[in-house]
C-alpha cells in the first residue's frame, strides 16, 4: 500500500501572522472565505506582496488552514514564494506583514517590491 506524503506549505505563517489572519477574518466583509497572498507585478523591482480578502477559491490556489481562517496563496505566485516565512510585525510607527523569501534575489530601496 502506497502512503501519500503531504507536502509542506509553500509559505510558513508565524504565530503572529496566523493571529493577524484571525483578526482579518473576524472583521471580514460578507462573502469573504479567506485571505489570499499574491505577487502582482508592481514596484521598481518587479513583484510585490499583496494580501487581500478572497470570496471564492480558485482552482490552482494553495490552501492553508490556520486556526483563525483559511489562507490562500495565488497559484501563479507559489513558485516565487516556496520556502518563505510570513510574519506580522507591529512597532510604534508601522504595522504590516513581513516576508522572508529565499527566492528573492533583490528588493527595491523602500522594500515594497522584489525580484526573483
Amino acid at each position: 500500500m502506497t502512503t501519500l506524503k503531504t507536502r509542506p506549505a509553500a509559505v510558513t505563517l508565524t504565530p503572529n501572522a496566523e493571529a493577524r489572519v484571525a483578526q482579518l477574518m473576524a472583521a471580514a466583509p460578507a462573502g469573504a472565505i479567506g485571505v489570499k497572498l499574491s505577487t502582482p507585478r508592481r514596484g521598481c523591482s518587479g513583484l510585490a506582496y499583496s494580501v487581500d480578502y478572497v470570496t471564492e477559491e480558485a482552482k490552482f490556489d494553495e490552501k492553508i488552514e490556520t486556526p483563525g481562517g483559511i489562507f490562500y496563496i495565488d497559484g501563479a505566485s507559489v513558485l516565487y514564494l516556496i520556502g518563505s516565512t510570513m510574519d506580522w510585525v507591529e512597532d510604534d510607527f508601522a504595522a504590516g506583514f513581513v516576508f522572508e523569501n529565499p527566492n528573492a534575489k533583490g528588493a527595491c530601496g523602500c522594500g515594497e517590491s522584489f525580484t526573483v
